[in-house]
Parts: C-alpha cells; structure tokens; sequence
C-alpha cells in the first residue's frame, strides 16, 4: 500500500525523494542550516522545484555550501558565479549569499553558533502544526515575521519572513507535513 505525503510533493521523483527524506527533518548541524538559508535565499520569487534541480550546480559552485569560504568571496569569484549557467545568476542575490555568509559567521561568534541562535526562537522544540491540506498551510507567521526582522538587524539580505518561514520548514523548526502524511509523526 502506497503511503500517503503531502500534496504539494506528488507526482515528482526528486520532489518526493526531498519529502521523504529531507523536508521538515529538524536540523541542528550549521553547515546543513547554511546551505538551506541560502537555497531559500535563491528561491525568492521562484518555485522549490526550480531551486532541487540546481541544487548540486550550486554545492559544486558554492564550495559545499562552506560559509567559511564563501565569506571570502573575491569579485573575480562573484564574476564567475554569475557567468554559471547551472545556478541562479541573480547578481543580487549572489552578492547576498557573500554577505549572508558574514552574517553567518557574526551569529556563530556571538551565540556560539547558528543553530543556538535559529533554534532559540523555539526553545530548541520544533512546532507541530496540524494541517489537513498543504494549501492551508501558512506562507509566513508571527514568528517567521521576528525571525526575518532580527536576521535583517544583523546584516542579512533576501530573508523576509515568507522565506524565513520556508527555512524553518525545510529545516524542521516547524512540521508541516499534513496530519495524515506518513512523515507527520516520524519528524
């Protein structure tokens, strides 16, 4: 019998693959909440979809996603990001993802890290919503509005609180997997 899983995944492979074994998985590791800030950064404006199928183009063109490095960006560095064709090449964006990467580094040396400072806001608890039908799930709440605001105080870019709120349901802040999806109770 085929498990049942949130309707916006249905119907393709790489989409199920990422809601079945990613997708609302708390995460606690800085490295893995980095790369997931910066492929919500991207998406702005964009579908998911569009963002999983660039996803290895952008770990390959953004050194694993290390925000070490990634601080350090050259304008030589941003040049050739922008001239690859298998990532986004939103100018803004990129030069986002540089001063998101400062950013990030200034949060881990004053809270110790990025997942105390993240996790935080939820006392170190994922939410669990009870969502029947992904449709009625919110695209922004209360909390992904503070989250977005102090992120913006400290130097980030391209985190309104609709993007904020897709990262803390990629990274299990919040499960919104629908109530009878086979993924609700194992999250």
């Amino acid at each position: 019998m085929k498990k049942h899983k949130c309707g916006w995944c249905v119907g393709d492979d790489l989409y199920e693959a990422y809601h079945d074994n990613e997708w609302g998985v708390p995460v606690k590791d800085d490295n893995t909440l980095f790369e997931f800030l910066i492929l919500e950064t991207f998406q702005a404006g964009l579908s998911w979809i569009t963002i999983l199928r660039k996803r290895e183009n952008f770990r390959k063109a953004l050194d694993n996603f290390d925000y070490k490095k990634i601080a350090k960006y050259s304008e030589a560095k941003i040049g050739e990001l922008l001239q690859n064709e298998g990532i986004i090449r939103n100018r803004l964006k990129i030069r986002a993802t540089v001063s998101n990467a400062q950013a990030y580094l200034r949060v881990q040396k004053e809270f110790g890290s990025f997942s105390a400072y993240i996790w935080g806001f939820v006392d170190n608890q994922p939410i669990r919503n009870t969502i029947e039908d992904y449709k009625e799930g919110p695209a922004n709440t209360a909390l992904s509005d503070t989250i977005s605001k102090d992120l913006k105080k400290r130097g980030f870019k391209f985190v309104g609180s609709t993007v904020i709120y897709a990262h803390m349901q990629a990274t299990g802040i919040v499960n919104d997997h629908e109530v009878n999806c086979f993924r609700y109770n194992e999250v």
